[in-house]
């Protein structure tokens, strides 16, 4: 590419990127400024990354700044970094600090990011692949960087956004406005843009590009109708357990390998999670049944086959998204009964939960209390956690706590996370 070219798309990219918007402030490690090492911000296509390097921005008086998903930019190659480094020192010769954002598909680049830690620079990288944090860092940055997976804004930056503060004790006006938030947020989810627009149209766009542009075009894939309809299947039975050869024969793949390595494809684009049934075994963990999780209840909404306003399963889905921001090591328990959620801290289960919209019929209330009692026996623990939509108690069984916790109180419990 032309320096030149370079020079004034880098002006006109920062002029854009230096407006002053309005920003939530996201929580950002301290060793991620305060160190030489390269920090590398991943998470899914418009969850914040670039609105967290704005953030971080302000810590510095001088930097430069690319963004890679700028059309004009597809063309460049590992080639030309060096003259993207001669138009930065001719725009900011002084600067030490560099944001490059997006750079995912550019071959090459982390040899590059190598070469200017080596020269003391300070780097912050971002990119929509958890592959940014594989195989690419563990060739070639390893022990060089720090890392940062964003996630579409948790409830509490949700209210912070809206310009609800954060309180240990709520009046009955302040509960009536976060039942009213969360209804909002368990319809349209967490993406910044989309709190603004509560709008389907823009959720089904954000995942129309998850799928072309960072999976289909990316990893050329040229079964676009079989992969499509995978993920539109794990869409519509999110916390259901899945299993490749099922899915094989449901949806006629040609092998379970095809099937392994698309939904393998879609977690690396961050657009889904999953989890083992726990076993103290590892092989054995492998070859059970995982369930699967979405990245944001809003695009379960805006995408899925229509759940029911009540169903259990997009709460069950903002509790898991909320225990991987809390960066809890999460499995689910299914021997003689099910339990939705086995925590594991070091070799220890510290934590078992199930999630329901509602107690209040007798059998749903049965099942549940059983599961987690069933769990809570089997790993020697004295207390259990059922969080439903909007009921709270604390129920005695035998010696053993039952505490009943609303999503919201859970939610906004005071986790240092977001």
């Amino acid at each position: 590419m032309e320096k030149q070219q370079l020079i004034e798309i880098v002006v006109e990219q920062r002029s854009i990127f230096e407006k002053n918007i309005k920003i939530v402030p996201r929580k950002i490690p301290n060793n991620a400024i305060n160190s030489p090492k390269i920090t590398v911000i991943t998470g899914i296509r418009r969850c914040g990354k670039s609105t967290l390097l704005r953030q971080i921005s302000k810590q510095y008086k001088e930097y430069n700044y690319i963004n890679f998903e700028d059309e004009r930019l597809l063309e460049f190659t590992y080639k030309d970094f060096n003259i993207l480094l001669e138009a930065f020192f001719e725009l900011q010769p002084e600067a030490t600090t560099f944001f490059f954002d997006e750079i995912q598909d550019v071959i090459g680049w982390e040899k590059f990011a190598r070469r200017l830690f080596t020269e003391q620079y300070k780097l912050y990288i971002t990119g929509s692949s958890a592959k940014l944090l594989g195989s690419e860092i563990a060739t070639s940055l390893t022990g060089r960087n720090i890392q940062i997976e964003l996630y579409p804004f948790s409830f509490q930056e949700y209210l912070r956004y809206n310009g609800f503060n954060i309180k240990k004790i709520y009046t009955t006006r302040d509960k009536a406005l976060i039942a009213k938030y969360l209804e909002e947020f368990l319809t349209y989810g967490g993406f910044p843009e989309v709190i603004k627009s509560k709008d389907y149209e823009e959720l089904n766009q954000i995942y129309q590009d998850i799928i072309i542009k960072d999976l289909l075009v990316r990893l050329k894939i040229r079964d676009n109708k079989s992969f499509r309809e995978l993920s539109l299947y794990l869409l519509s039975n999110i916390s259901k357990k899945i299993s490749y050869n099922n899915l094989k024969n449901l949806l006629q793949f040609s092998n379970t390998s095809k099937v392994k390595n698309y939904i393998e494809a879609l977690i690396e684009a961050y657009l889904f999670f999953s989890i083992y049934k726990y076993d103290y075994s590892i092989k054995k963990q492998i070859r059970n049944d995982r369930k699967i999780y979405c990245i944001d209840q809003g695009i379960i909404n805006a995408t899925a086959f229509k759940f029911s306003k009540e169903d259990g399963r997009i709460l069950e889905n903002v509790v898991f998204l909320e225990l991987k921001r809390r960066k809890k090591e999460i499995y689910y328990e299914e021997e003689k009964t099910e339990c939705d959620f086995i925590i594991k801290k070091g070799i220890q289960i510290t934590e078992v939960i199930q999630v329901t919209t509602s107690l209040a019929n007798y059998g749903t209330k049965q099942r549940e209390i059983k599961g987690l009692l069933y769990a809570m026996r089997k790993y020697k623990l004295n207390e259990g956690t059922i969080i439903t939509k909007n009921y709270e108690d604390t129920l005695d069984i035998d010696g053993q706590k039952i505490y009943v916790v609303p999503l919201w109180k859970f939610l906004l419990e005071n986790q240092d996370h977001s």
